[in-house]
C-alpha cells in the first residue's frame, strides 16, 4: 500500500512542543444560552480514560462576537485531576481551577469559528468530566437553567445527550471551511474497527478515524472477496458516516496509471497508457457518488495519489534507481494529467476537500528534490482543467514512519566542528523530522502560487517510535554519528526503509490544529494493514513482491545497502497483519 522513495546522496529543524492524543470517548457538549453577553461559546469535551490517566480534547466554538484572544476556564470535579501536558494553548492549574490561554496562531476566532485544544492528564479515584466552562470570564452554559420560553426569534436551547458527536458546523453546499477537521468527529471505518477490536487491547485505539483506501476500480463498489478491502464501497462508507453522525470522512484516491513506478509491492491494476480508463472508470464514478446531495452535510476529504508525483523528480533516468516505468509516466503525462483530472473533478463538489500527497522529509528534504517536487505538484494542480483552488492542502508521511519530531538533536547542531548533516543518518538532508519539513514545504508551495491558507496533514499512524528502545536524551558527543544515532527516536536501520518496519509504534492520535500550518495529524494508513508481503504471494489485485519487504534482504543503493528492517510473515499490501498491529500498540508514543 505504501512505497518509500528517496534519492541517496548529498542534498532546518523547528521543534514545537506538543504531545497528546485524541481518541473518541465520552462527550460533553455545553451550549450557550440566549441571554448571555457578547462573548458566547459552545464547548465539546471528549476524553479517553485509562487507570490513572486520560487524554482530553476540547473544541471551542465561538457563537458570540469575534474574539481576538481567548482564555478558557473550568473546574475539575475531582481534586486529584491534573493537567500534565497540553497542546494548542498555554495551560495553568491552581488546585482544581484550570485555564487555557490561546496561542498566537489560534487566538482570533470569528463568529461561528472553532478551534481545538487538548491535554494529557492524571487522576485517582474517579475522572468525572467538567460540567461548566467560561470563555474570557463568561460562563458558556450561562450557569443557570435556560428560560423555558426563550425570545421568539431564538430556537429553544437543547442539551444533546453525552454520547452525541460535537455539533457540526457545515457550510451551505458549495462553500468550504478553512479546516475540515475542526469541530467535527471523524468517521470510524467499521471494517477496520472490527479487525482492531478483535486484537487483544485493540479497543484502546479502534475508535480513531482512519482513511478508506480506494486502491482499484473494484473498491468503489466494495470487494467482499478481497484480502485487503472489505465489503463496503464508497456509498456504503458515506451512508455509515451519516449514521454515525460523523462530520468528516477520508478517502485515499490511489489508482494512477503505472502506479508506484519505482517499486513493486503497491503496483496498481492500470498500465501506464490507461489514463482514459482511470478517468472514466475510476475518478468519474467516485465523483458521482461523492457529489450526491445526500452527502452534502459531510466534509469529504480526499488524499490524492500517494507516492506519485515526486517519483517524476527522483526516480527517472539519470537518478540512482531510476526506472523505465517512471520514465514512461513522466513522458506521457499519466501522473500529472491524472492528478489534475482528479483534482478538477472532485474539487468541483462543494463539500469535498483535496489534499495532495507530498512525500516526506526523508525523500524530498534535499534541495535537489525539495524545490523541483514542489514545482511538479504545482504543474499537476493546474493540469487537465484544474486550478490551485481545487487543492485544499497537502499531506506528508503517508503510510510512512518518519518521526514527527526529533527531540534530542536538530539540523543546526555541531559535534567536534562537524554539522549533524554530515552524519550517515541525516546524509546532508536539511530536515531531520516531519513537522519541520511539512511547515517549510507549505511555505514553498505558497510561494509557487498555491493559496496562502492551504493546510498540511501529517500521517502519524506509525511514527511514534516509543517502547523500551526509545532514547531518553542526546547521543554521545564522540562524533556526529554517535550523537545522532544515540539520540534519534526514529529507530529504523536506514531512513530509506519503508516496509512493515520492526520496532515502529502508533504516533500522535488524530487531532485538528496541532501546530502552525498543520490542519491535522491523521491516521491515513490504517494501523495493522500491511505495506507488502515478505515473500511473493500470488494475488489478483496487481500487487507485486518487493524485496524491501523481505526481512532477509540486504538492501540496495537507495537504502545505503542496509537490511530492510521489515517484519517477517507479512501478507500483501492492505491485508491485515496482526503481528504488526500488536507491535504498533506496544511501541505507541504517546503510550496507550
Amino acid at each position: 500500500m505504501n512505497v518509500w522513495r528517496r534519492l541517496t546522496g548529498p542534498r532546518r529543524a523547528l521543534a514545537l512542543a506538543g504531545a497528546g492524543a485524541l481518541v473518541a470517548g465520552g462527550l460533553v457538549t455545553i451550549p450557550v444560552t440566549a441571554a448571555q453577553a457578547a462573548t458566547q461559546c459552545d464547548i465539546a469535551y471528549t476524553s479517553n480514560d485509562w487507570q490513572g490517566g486520560f487524554t482530553a480534547n476540547i473544541t471551542i466554538k465561538n457563537v458570540g462576537d469575534p474574539l481576538n484572544g481567548w482564555t478558557l476556564g473550568w473546574t475539575f470535579p475531582n481534586s486529584s485531576q491534573r493537567v500534565q501536558q497540553g497542546w494548542s494553548a498555554t495551560f495553568t492549574q491552581s488546585g482544581s481551577q484550570v485555564t487555557a490561554q490561546s496561542l498566537s496562531y489560534n487566538g482570533t476566532l470569528a463568529t461561528g469559528a472553532s478551534t481545538s485544544i487538548g491535554f494529557n492528564g492524571a487522576w485517582s479515584g474517579s475522572n468525572p468530566k467538567p460540567t461548566s466552562f467560561t470563555l474570557n470570564g463568561v460562563v458558556c452554559n450561562g450557569g443557570t437553567t435556560p428560560p423555558t420560553t426563550p425570545p421568539p426569534t431564538d430556537p429553544p436551547p437543547t442539551d444533546p445527550p453525552p454520547t452525541d458527536p460535537p455539533p457540526t458546523t457545515n457550510p451551505p453546499p458549495g462553500t468550504k471551511v478553512d479546516n475540515p477537521y475542526v469541530g467535527v468527529r471523524g468517521y470510524v471505518n467499521p471494517e477496520w474497527k472490527a479487525k482492531a477490536d478483535a486484537e487483544p487491547g485493540g479497543s484502546r485505539v479502534s475508535n480513531n478515524p482512519t482513511a478508506v483506501w480506494l486502491d482499484r476500480i473494484a473498491a468503489i463498489n466494495g470487494t467482499p472477496d478481497s484480502s485487503s478491502n472489505g465489503a463496503f464501497g464508497v456509498k456504503d462508507h458515506l451512508d455509515e458516516a451519516l449514521r454515525q453522525g460523523a462530520g468528516y470522512i477520508q478517502f485515499v484516491i490511489y489508482n494512477l496509471p503505472g502506479r508506484d513506478c519505482s517499486a513493486l509491492a503497491s503496483n496498481g491494476e492500470l498500465g501506464p497508457d490507461e489514463l482514459p480508463k482511470y478517468k472514466a472508470q475510476y475518478i468519474d464514478p467516485i465523483a458521482a457518488i461523492q457529489g450526491d446531495s445526500k452527502y452534502s452535510s459531510l466534509r469529504i476529504i480526499n488524499i490524492i495519489e500517494i507516492d506519485s508525483l515526486p517519483n517524476l523528480v527522483t526516480n527517472t533516468s539519470g537518478q540512482p534507481g531510476g526506472t523505465v516505468m517512471c520514465d514512461t509516466v513522466k513522458a506521457n503525462g499519466a501522473y500529472v494529467n491524472g492528478v489534475g483530472y482528479a483534482l478538477a473533478k472532485l474539487g468541483s463538489i462543494g463539500n469535498v476537500y483535496n489534499y495532495i500527497d507530498a512525500g516526506h522529509h526523508g525523500w524530498l528534504g534535499w534541495d535537489s528534490n525539495f524545490g523541483p517536487s514542489a514545482e511538479i505538484l504545482k504543474t499537476a494542480a493546474v493540469a487537465s482543467g484544474s486550478t490551485v483552488n481545487n487543492v485544499h492542502g497537502f499531506i506528508t508521511n503517508t503510510a510512512n514512519y518518519s518521526a514527527l519530531q526529533e527531540p534530542y538533536f536538530k539540523v543546526t547542531d555541531n559535534v567536534n566542528g562537524q554539522t549533524v548533516r554530515q552524519s550517515k543518518w541525516v546524509d546532508w538532508n536539511f530536515y531531520v523530522d516531519e513537522l519541520s519539513f511539512a511547515q517549510a514545504f507549505r511555505t514553498k508551495l505558497v510561494s509557487l502560487g498555491f493559496n496562502s491558507n492551504i493546510g498540511m496533514l501529517i500521517d502519524t499512524s506509525r511514527n511514534g517510535w516509543g517502547g523500551s528502545a526509545r532514547p531518553t536524551g542526546p547521543g554521545a558527543m564522540t562524533s556526529v554519528d554517535t550523537y545522532v544515532n544515540g539520540g534519534r527516536v526514529d529507530r529504523r536501520l536506514h531512513l530509506g526503509n519503508w516496509c512493515n518496519q520492526a520496532g515502529a509504534g502508533l504516533g500522535e492520535r488524530p487531532r485538528a490544529n496541532p501546530a502552525t500550518g498543520i490542519d491535522a495529524y491523521v491516521w491515513v494508513k490504517p494501523p495493522g494493514e500491511s505495506d507488502g508481503s515478505s515473500k511473493e504471494i500470488p494475488n489478483n489485485e496487481g500487487k507485486g513482491f518487493d524485496r524491501m519487504c523481505d526481512p532477509t534482504y540486504g538492501g540496495n543503493a537507495r537504502n545505503g545497502n542496509n537490511p530492510s528492517g521489515a517484519l517477517g510473515d507479512a501478507p500483501i499490501s492492505g491485508a491485515w497483519f496482526s503481528a504488526q498491529f500488536q507491535e504498533l500498540m506496544r511501541n505507541a508514543y504517546p503510550a496507550l
